[in-house]
């Protein structure tokens, strides 16, 4: 009788499942999760129901309607502009922050660190000022937007010497924009009338409550935009990982790549958070969690925390409309406060079992 001898796992190395089968349950349970969350609401709505009326719109007429006389109002204009919002911010703000842990070789690196949440605040925050409590929405979002990308090009400019750009300089440079714009949105609140005062502190916090299909057509096509062309670099990415000197020499062109990653993660932060206002730690953990899980080659870690990112965002607005009874919590306060510790407990867990980058 043969015995097959089986190598043992390394000590702090655990058998990852294959990239398949993460981002088939992945999509299977974002379908899931936005079925679910269609359903939800003061309307009561059954999934049949949900499915009923997407058919029926599709020009099948299969499943039941929704029974509700408001039903089909509410599913085609409050919660599926919210829903499909919620999938494209969470999938953009996750693609951000892998691109920009890619590029900084850093599982700590996420999008505000270079300054476009706190560039787009300020933009949203002027214009409120400005324009009185009541202004238009698409207003403050096309002011954050603009901002945010402004702030994040006037970073990089800043970073940049001779010819080239230190991911160090960029880090510091984001930090001192970053407490540059803080020190303009708490002037901004501070001389804000009560009513405008209360709608700077509420975009601050972040909600999917405003969307609307107008709000889908804009940040849509960018965030595909931007998340296909982060797909299109992604093996330069994993070559970076070998060093620069390295990646140079294997024929990647380290500062247009890096010129390249920070326009990506403008467009794709500015558009996000122009309509919904600031999200953390969705472009912190995420990454970082679907690292610990696919491995580091970004061709499967893009997709994967693509698919995360969105549930995690659909799952916390689910959250912030069902947690309190007729009221929708800041989506932003949610992140945060799940964020925060089970990022922690996942720096904890990787330096236990790898020591390091996981």
């Amino acid at each position: 009788m043969t015995t097959r001898t089986v190598a043992p796992t390394p000590r702090g190395e655990s058998r990852r499942p294959s990239p398949a089968v993460v981002l088939i349950a992945l999509g299977a349970g974002l379908l899931v999760l936005a079925l679910v969350s269609a359903c939800v609401g003061q309307v009561p709505t059954s999934p049949a129901e949900v499915l009923g009326s997407i058919a029926h719109r599709i020009g099948f007429d299969v499943g039941p309607m929704p029974a509700h006389p408001v039903g089909e109002v509410t599913l085609w204009e409050v919660r599926f502009p919210r829903v499909i919002l919620a999938i494209v911010v969470g999938a953009g703000l996750a693609c951000a922050g892998a691109l920009l842990q890619g590029v900084f070789a850093n599982p700590l690196a996420e999008p505000g660190v270079i300054g476009v949440s706190a560039g787009a605040a300020v933009g949203a925050c002027a214009v409120i000022l400005t324009g009185g409590a009541f202004v238009a929405g698409t207003a403050v979002a096309a002011a954050a937007f603009v901002t945010g990308l402004v702030t994040t090009i006037l970073v990089y400019l800043l970073a940049r010497s001779e010819g080239r750009t230190e991911v160090v300089t960029l880090v510091l440079t984001g930090v001192a924009i970053n407490a540059f714009a803080g020190g303009l949105i708490a002037f901004f609140t501070f001389v804000a009338d009560p009513a405008a005062r209360d709608q700077i502190v509420f975009w601050q916090l972040g909600s999917l409550n405003g969307a609307t299909w107008q709000a889908v057509a804009v940040v849509t096509p960018m965030a595909i935009v931007g998340i296909a062309v982060t797909m299109l670099i992604a093996h330069r990415l994993d070559l970076l990982a070998l060093g620069e000197a390295a990646a140079a020499h294997l024929g990647v062109n380290v500062e247009r790549l890096r010129q390249i990653a920070v326009l990506i993660v403008a467009l794709l932060v500015s558009a996000s958070v122009a309509f919904t206002g600031i999200i953390l730690f969705v472009g912190l953990v995420v990454p970082h969690l679907m690292r610990m899980i696919v491995g580091p080659a970004h061709r499967i870690l893009i997709p994967a925390s693509v698919l995360c990112g969105a549930i995690v965002l659909l799952a916390a607005d689910l959250g912030a409309r069902t947690l309190v009874p007729n009221a929708d919590l800041p989506l932003g306060m949610l992140t945060s406060l799940v964020g925060g510790p089970f990022f922690f407990w996942m720096l904890r867990r990787t330096r236990k079992q790898q020591g390091g980058w996981a």
